[in-house]
């Protein structure tokens, strides 16, 4: 009888549902829409250079059969090789790949480019090719307006001459109703849970008709802000904070400029404040960072050191912040932007990050280590962070330390490039390490309708996307604005991208579900994921619980008995 009313209460929950779509696991190579018609985006990504190129994904949508060829404009310009596009439309993100080898150089950067009408130009994807294999190349673009020519080449970044070739190309144009709702599925998949609440009496017999409510109290999701000094002692600032998110970071206060701006006189009293407030307000907290590979942000005196000065310096920077703070912090952020940097490296030697990773380990064994860099899912055309070079980075000091654990990505967007984004969120993906969004913004050379846009593009995408496992804005607060985009004014009246943040609250939370047990003593609901109180009362009887829900594939039990 208990494996009959369970499967019952299972198939009346499916066919309740406002929406359906097939069980799969998500490692799954092609999965399909939930829309009447076109395929389901591919995440498929390949970071390792190939021998012989895998079949295109989506049969090469658009491309089927079209081999890249050299292609000339009105003006004279040779693309060469190259696919000529016809009638791109708006409202559309098309999806791109391809595999690439090169010949007369061992490796090279090489660019996906699309001249739109003999006019602008914009890069759509990038990859570090090689010789004797292929390398998967993947990206995409979302055309501002539709346009009946285009031409999508490969440029070497480089000024080497060397031979692009090209295979299995694939370009797979999906509506913005499509990618929203491959969005919403994989929201459902992974950051929400099915669960049946089962209700009886003390003798286990099933009660139909009992009365269910359930109310969502905290999120799994980790989403937060940075936060400043100025939060300190401001007790409206630190209710709008805590209302809102359950992740902080702090903006500069224990960087190393500012915990030690004099050779020995440690300072940590605005971080020691600060981690008292979010201590007290049960929210957690990344800790940024222990070494920012730029100059100008290194402490002067460090910048004068040599040797086995430096060493001992960086030394007693870890063992110094790291005991002070064991168990303090989720997150290190042990080296920052050393794709665009490289002060401590060129220093101490190619290996000195694998040290730096090590002692921090050692220092707090429990803390996830982080690499945080900029422009690797902002833009392809800055050729020091692409994502092949991020990949090759993190595998280097992964494999000789085995301490890295994390992938930061800064995402200081100007304006978003959502197909890149997602596609190179999926090549990240294949390091099987989690992936945090952590210094979210929008650039302020934007008005503040237009950066609230972009923001909710960055954020429906990374939120819905499985491997990106927190997200963190960099929206502190200050008297003269914030360092690019702010969420309030200084009286904390939203401004609209904090519109935009308090309405996608609301819509990734269940808040309160109420209803009655069927006749299977069942009642059925889907919720995000996090911490619920539950009540549950048949006639004078009334029972209270809590009910945690955490990602899973499968349907979650819930027993209570009355």
């Amino acid at each position: 009888m208990k494996s009959r009313q369970i499967i019952s209460c299972f198939l009346l929950f499916l066919l309740g549902t406002t929406h359906s779509h097939a069980s799969y696991d998500f490692s799954d190579r092609f999965l399909f829409s939930p829309l009447e018609e076109g395929p389901w985006y591919d995440s498929s990504a390949y970071s390792e250079c190939k021998k012989y190129p895998e079949p295109p994904l989506y049969s090469g949508g658009i491309l089927k059969g079209a081999d890249p060829k050299e292609q000339g404009n009105q003006t004279g310009t040779i693309y060469s090789p190259a696919f000529v596009l016809q009638n791109l439309t708006k409202n559309t993100k098309y999806a791109f790949s391809a595999w690439v080898q090169i010949g007369g150089a061992d490796s090279a950067t090489v660019k996906a480019r699309l001249a739109i009408d003999n006019a602008s130009i914009q890069c759509v994807g990038n990859v570090v090719a090689q010789r004797g294999c292929w390398s998967f190349l993947k990206g995409g673009f979302a055309p501002d307006s539709s346009t009946p020519y285009a031409v999508l080449f490969f440029q070497n970044s480089g000024d080497a001459n060397v031979d692009i070739q090209v295979s299995a190309a694939s370009l797979q144009p999906f509506t913005d109703e499509e990618w929203s709702a491959h969005q919403q599925n994989w929201i459902s998949l992974r950051r929400k849970r099915r669960v049946t609440v089962h209700v009886t009496d003390l003798n286990g017999n099933r009660l139909q008709g009992a009365s269910v409510t359930l109310k969502q109290r905290s999120r799994e999701f980790p989403f937060g802000s940075a936060i400043s000094e100025t939060i300190i002692g401001n007790f409206p600032y630190q209710k709008w904070f805590v209302e809102r998110f359950n992740v902080a970071v702090f903006e500069n206060e224990l960087k190393w400029y500012a915990t030690e701006p004099d050779p020995g006189k440690l300072n940590y009293t605005l971080a020691d404040q600060m981690l008292s407030f979010v201590r007290e307000n049960q929210i957690s907290v990344r800790g940024h960072n222990i070494f920012w590979e730029d100059p100008v942000y290194t402490p002067g005196w460090v910048r004068n050191l040599t040797g086995l000065d430096l060493v001992s310096a960086v030394s007693s920077r870890i063992e110094s912040l790291m005991t002070k703070y064991k168990g303090e912090f989720m997150h290190w952020d042990v080296s920052n932007e050393m794709l665009h940097f490289d002060f401590y490296e060129s220093r101490l030697g190619a290996n000195a990050s694998n040290q730096f990773f090590e002692t921090a380990r050692r220092a707090d064994p429990w803390a996830t280590l982080f690499m945080n860099e900029f422009n690797v899912v902002e833009t392809c055309d800055d050729v020091n962070s692409t994502v092949d070079a991020y990949i090759s980075m993190l595998r280097r000091v992964k494999g000789n330390s085995g301490m890295l654990e994390g992938i930061g990505l800064e995402s200081h967007f100007t304006k978003p490039n959502i197909p890149f984004v997602r596609a190179t969120l999926d090549k990240l993906a294949t390091l099987g390490m989690p992936i945090w969004l952590t210094e979210l913004d929008i650039s302020k050379t934007l008005d503040q309708r237009t950066q609230a846009i972009y923001l909710e593009e960055v954020l429906r995408e990374g939120f819905s996307h499985p491997s990106v496992n927190g997200i963190m804005l960099w929206t502190a607060l200050h008297p003269k604005g914030c360092y690019q985009m702010c969420l309030t004014d200084n009286n904390l009246q939203n401004l609209p991208a904090g519109d935009v943040v308090d309405r996608l609250l609301q819509e990734w939370y269940t808040g309160e579900v109420a209803g009655q047990t069927d006749g299977h003593g069942c009642f059925d609901f889907e919720g995000f994921l996090g911490d619920y109180d539950l009540s549950a009362a048949y006639g004078s009887k009334i029972v209270n619980s809590t009910l945690s829900l955490f990602q899973g594939d499968e349907t979650l039990h819930f027993n209570v008995q009355i």
